[in-house]
């Protein structure tokens, strides 16, 4: 059994041009939930405008039946869970993430995520830092959707291991290179798909069964120039990982957000502790131009109070990564090629040199 989604999506028109005197076309409401041919479709008021166009995405779900449950799924009706389960077509065991739209209120926004959250992991398929997209399935009697992963360690009703589980002691320099090494890749591989993730923070990145981290919780993902229809702004991640921007109350959908978050990341696994601590948005903000004065009065020494023992190289990257002004932030791609990561290069390098010596 095969079950269509149909998810309803706008993007930039090839022109802009808008033309004097043309009404706006308006859509009306209509949500749809399984019927007899197994499929959802929604659409939402909205004025679509001269400069967008209305795109349709579909998606084909196989059947839940494909895959032998290993354990249930937690209590919760409304909130995604996840168990282990076997493919009976592989035997491979996988992660299965429920979601039921048809259940209690909101049902339009749960649906909305999980189709993005699929179409971004399968966007991003083929990274080792990137969790991996099994496939898609749904039950046709109850109407849950289901979103299938690799399996992860600990995952299940238990919930998965993750970094922000690791972090019960600062990370070494070199420990904090390997793994920025990793997740800088995994974002540099979601940016060349077009995919902005928007939600990068120690939760999110996850321990895969092989022990390697992996960036998941594609929940905010969104690809700069498309939107959920009845989306006008989709939700924000968690708001100490969020750029000034964010915080500010911007719409921010560029890759530079990644990076900023990123950033907040690599000071954590340095300090064992959060960059900025405060709860308020108004006060993160206010953090975060805090900073901004200190890296533009003392560049990389603004760091010198928590991450003495840093090397200059760690703390320049680190400056860069965390730069107030989104322009000035390295892609992923640009960070990879910072000399913090070349040291790393050299010292193993050198590191091989001893050893063969040694053996003579």
């Amino acid at each position: 059994m095969a079950l269509d989604v149909i998810v309803h999506r706008k993007r930039p028109a090839p022109s802009r041009a808008k033309k004097a005197g043309k009404k706006q076309r308006r859509r009306r409401r209509y949500y749809k939930m399984p019927s007899e041919e197994y499929y959802y479709e929604f659409r939402f008021d909205d004025d679509i405008g001269d400069d967008m166009v209305e795109v349709s995405y579909e998606f084909d779900f196989d059947s839940i039946d494909r895959y032998e449950m290993l354990e249930e799924f937690g209590p919760s009706d409304t909130d995604p869970a996840v168990a282990e389960a076997r493919d009976r077509s592989t035997g491979e065991t996988v992660a299965v993430k429920r979601v039921r739209p048809s259940q209690g209120d909101g049902g339009a926004e749960r649906l909305c995520a999980v189709v993005r959250e699929a179409r971004c992991l399968d966007a991003c398929l083929g990274h080792s830092s990137t969790l991996q997209l099994r496939g898609m399935a749904a039950d046709d009697k109850t109407g849950d959707l289901f979103i299938v992963t690799e399996q992860l360690l600990g995952s299940g009703c238990g919930g998965a291991s993750t970094l922000r589980s690791r972090l019960t002691r600062p990370f070494s320099e070199a420990e904090t290179r390997a793994l920025m090494r990793q997740l800088l890749g995994a974002v540099e591989k979601m940016h060349g798909a077009g995919v902005t993730h928007r939600d990068i923070n120690p939760d999110n990145i996850v321990v895969g069964a092989s022990g390697v981290f992996k960036v998941s919780g594609f929940r905010c993902a969104i690809t700069p120039a498309e939107r959920f229809l009845g989306e006008p702004h989709p939700p924000m991640g968690a708001l100490r990982y969020c750029s000034p921007h964010q915080l500010n109350g911007l719409r921010c959908y560029c890759p530079a957000e990644d990076v900023w978050a990123l950033g907040c990341v690599m000071a954590e696994l340095l300090a064992v502790a959060p960059l900025f601590t405060a709860d308020a948005q108004e006060d993160l903000l206010g953090e975060t131009i805090d900073l901004r004065d200190e890296i533009v009065n003392f560049g990389a020494d603004a760091f010198d109070g928590v991450l003495e023992e840093v090397s200059l190289a760690g703390r320049e990257l680190l400056a860069g990564l965390l730069a107030f002004d989104a322009s000035e932030r390295p892609t992923a791609a640009d960070a990879l090629k910072h000399r913090w990561f070349a040291e790393n290069d050299v010292a193993k390098a050198k590191s091989r040199v001893v050893r063969a010596y040694k053996q003579r």
